[in-house]
């Protein structure tokens, strides 16, 4: 693995991966992962001429996990990633994104586009704010099982994830959000994780080690730090009110699975078929076949030539 260090940004310290020189490209993990999701990236972007910078996420691994639930909004995040910009004594950026690191890419770009000349999101598709609060919606429409739901009350999934952290993790990245839609709705009885199974067959892309990196951190860590990212969904739909219906004029990169329930749903399908109402400026979609929610780590290969093409040109 590259180089690592603690750096104070924004109030906190983040736990850091870097390296190489050239234009800056932050990338941001996202849950529950690290910044170790990113160690097929860290070293080919490197390689092809650029300074690579890697956190764990507020909340996440060695970096700083505030206490108060309100300490993990949108704004904070993205504090977060332009305080680091300034660390690192950079005057601009490239910044990328995967799962719930794709809100924050996307998020930076419209809120400093002076800052990140360029964005990437993975298996995320850019924000649209919807007329009511996300939560709101979900149960207004009659939804009251929806992943984000479950994630809400304090306490309750981190006792489901942290019973059997090994268990947790070897089925969340395992089986991913690859599983039909209803794999994002929760059973009742089952919870979260649902028909887990310690004998589940890790997949190629994740060996002995890698499954005991994530264990071993989270053994230590706990979730909270990250579900607490779900706890602020309603108050960043309250906080990006100024930003309605502004688009992200970048130049930008979407990249996902084909087999990802994030992007297959109704929502998430409408969403990547509409990405150019937010992006004007987007210079590909790669949708990956065969590949599902943890792209970065499923198909290095395909992503990181992906990310190079385009970060050489606009970065």
């Amino acid at each position: 693995m590259p180089p690592a260090r603690m750096i104070a940004v924004n109030g906190i310290e983040l736990f850091l991966r870097e390296q190489g020189d050239g234009p800056l490209v932050l990338l941001c993990h996202g849950w529950p992962e690290l910044s170790y999701s990113w160690r097929h990236q860290i070293e080919a972007l490197a390689a092809a001429g650029f300074r690579v910078a890697a956190p764990d996420m507020r909340g996440f691994g060695q970096s700083s996990a505030p206490p108060d639930i309100s300490a993990y909004s949108i704004f904070d995040t993205v504090g977060d990633m332009v305080a680091l910009v300034a660390a690192l004594g950079a005057s601009k950026a490239a910044i990328v994104g995967h799962d719930w690191g794709a809100p924050v890419a996307w998020h930076a770009a419209l809120f400093r586009p002076d800052l990140f000349s360029a964005v990437a999101g993975l298996s995320v598709p850019p924000p649209v704010r919807g007329r009511g609060r996300p939560l709101d919606t979900l149960r207004a429409n009659g939804i009251s099982n929806f992943y984000w739901q479950y994630f809400q009350t304090p306490g309750v999934a981190e006792a489901e994830l942290e019973r059997d952290v090994a268990l947790s993790m070897r089925n969340i990245l395992g089986r991913g959000f690859s599983d039909p839609p209803a794999s994002l709705f929760i059973d009742a009885d089952k919870g979260f994780l649902r028909d887990a199974r310690a004998d589940r067959p890790l997949p190629n892309w994740l060996s002995k080690a890698d499954l005991a990196f994530f264990v071993d951190t989270y053994c230590r860590t706990g979730f909270r730090g990250g579900l607490n990212w779900y706890r602020n969904i309603d108050r960043n739909w309250d906080l990006t009110a100024p930003w309605q219906d502004v688009q992200i004029r970048q130049p930008s990169l979407f990249i996902a699975g084909a087999q990802d329930s994030v992007i297959t749903g109704l929502i998430g399908a409408k969403r990547v078929a509409e990405l150019d109402r937010v992006l004007p400026n987007l210079k590909a979609k790669l949708i990956i076949d065969g590949a599902g929610h943890w792209i970065q780590q499923e198909r290095p290969e395909q992503v990181n030539a992906a990310l190079i093409g385009f970060l050489k040109e606009y970065a």
